[in-house]
């Protein structure tokens, strides 16, 4: 019987990698069990395979636990169906998608054909694992948060100084402080005050 090596990487995670052995007449849905299995994924979610070109373009699909829209539609089952019956390149690319509500996409090419499978091994079998796969909460993915950096201080690298907002609560609307507008106030009261009018000039000046 001859095994199949697939090589399966998370799109979006380059650095994780899975690669299982697996009989050719086992089914697609033995492999996404098999992929789970090495994710510690709940497997009971909708998903499916694509068979796929070198570009990763999506053709027949493959389902399992598919809506009733896709059984009405006739879509093909994981159930049912045999790997090789879909294999008919040695470099054979299936684009597979995990969980539609939230979709986490998978590259699944295969990578070897082993002619004679492995007495006493087991099948499928996860061959080689690499990468810490991202966490799942309930059904929704939580890709790795990037560390945030500690070297940027917002408040420092803004030259922004905590005691200066005793200064900032005092501005007025036209940009400066209410003892600058009270000084500016005094300055002008002075001015006005500092005036000497002759009352009798004044009168005289009327006449």
């Amino acid at each position: 019987m001859a095994i199949y090596r697939f090589k399966i990487s998370f799109e979006d995670y380059d650095d994780v990698v899975r690669e299982i052995d697996i009989k050719s007449n086992q089914t697609f849905e033995s492999l996404h069990h098999a992929i789970h299995e090495s994710t510690k994924y709940n497997p009971e979610i909708s998903s499916s395979f694509y068979v796929s070109n070198d570009h990763w373009i999506k053709g027949d699909e493959i389902a399992y636990l598919p809506s009733e829209r896709k059984i009405n539609n006739g879509v093909v089952l994981m159930t049912n169906s045999k790997l090789s019956a879909f294999i008919d390149d040695p470099h054979q690319k299936f684009y597979y998608t995990y969980n539609f509500e939230r979709p986490f996409d998978f590259h699944v090419e295969l990578i070897k054909i082993i002619l004679n499978e492995e007495a006493g091994k087991t099948y499928p079998n996860v061959f080689r694992s690499s990468g810490e796969v991202p966490r799942l909460a309930g059904t929704g993915l939580i890709p790795p948060v990037a560390a945030v950096s500690e070297e940027f201080d917002f408040l420092n690298e803004l030259e922004y100084n905590t005691s200066d907002t005793d200064e900032l609560s005092t501005m007025t609307d036209l940009g400066i402080s209410d003892d600058e507008a009270e000084s500016e106030e005094e300055e002008e009261s002075d001015e006005f005050s500092n005036e000497n009018y002759d009352e009798d000039d004044l009168q005289k000046e009327d006449y």
